[in-house]
């Protein structure tokens, strides 16, 4: 837990909250260790939690839950009831691997944000890169994802960590293209501080004038397109 981030929700000052495990293994992942060592970090109680927000409501606007993946869980939909009923704003950040529940915490208005991650252009062997997924169903289940949330209703964004060993400008183009007019697209750029698989510490990141450059070419497709990571 980030008890006051500035970071993870533009305009807003969140808690953030981070859930162990995931379905994939992207190479350059900055949360290795939740991944695939979860049990080191300490388990923190709801309680602690509804705590601190409670006693800093006139700061906090909500939390931002991130991970790892946070729809995982089965119980994510009761977990995120208990927030709201503290009166918190919520912010999901997700893979999309999990439609299902994703579509159950939207239908019950449970966030007033989703940020998606798209880690490649919506084909199996760019996803299995950048991901190593082995199973094709998981990118359907994206693509489905992608779709709910564009009719959703509710606030959102799709984002990209550009690595330039995976990701070419024509790459983050043909993402652009697939996601149509998306209301929001940001271009994260990668850091090679601490990554999962550790030769990709060795990549330098793009320069923000080149994810610059690629932005204003997004344009034409998605509706609006920020770089982060400056």
């Amino acid at each position: 837990m980030i008890e006051t981030s500035l970071l993870d929700w533009d305009g807003k000052i969140v808690s953030t909250l981070y859930t162990p495990y995931c379905n994939f293994r992207c190479p350059y992942c900055q949360n290795a260790g939740l991944v695939l060592n979860p049990d080191q970090y300490e388990t923190i109680p709801f309680e602690v939690i509804s705590n601190f927000l409670i006693n800093h409501r006139n700061w906090i606007d909500g939390i931002c839950l991130t991970g790892g993946e946070p729809c995982f869980f089965e119980d994510l939909p009761e977990f995120l009831e208990k927030i709201r009923n503290l009166g918190m704003e919520i912010k999901l950040d997700t893979n999309g691997t999990f439609p299902k529940i994703l579509q159950r915490v939207i239908d019950r208005g449970l966030v007033n944000y989703v940020a998606m991650d798209i880690k490649a252009p919506l084909n199996f062997n760019a996803y299995e890169k950048s991901t190593r997924i082995k199973s094709k169903e998981l990118l359907e289940r994206v693509r489905e994802s992608v779709d709910l949330i564009i009719h959703s209703g509710v606030d959102y964004e799709f984002r990209t960590t550009v690595v330039p060993n995976l990701h070419s400008e024509e790459d983050i183009l043909e993402i652009a293209r697939e996601i149509g007019r998306a209301k929001k697209y940001a271009l994260q750029n990668f850091s090679n501080r601490e990554t999962m698989d550790p030769e990709f510490q060795k990549i330098s990141p793009y320069k923000i004038e080149e994810l610059e450059e690629i932005r204003q070419l997004s344009l034409q497709y998605v509706q609006c397109c920020v770089v982060r990571g400056k």
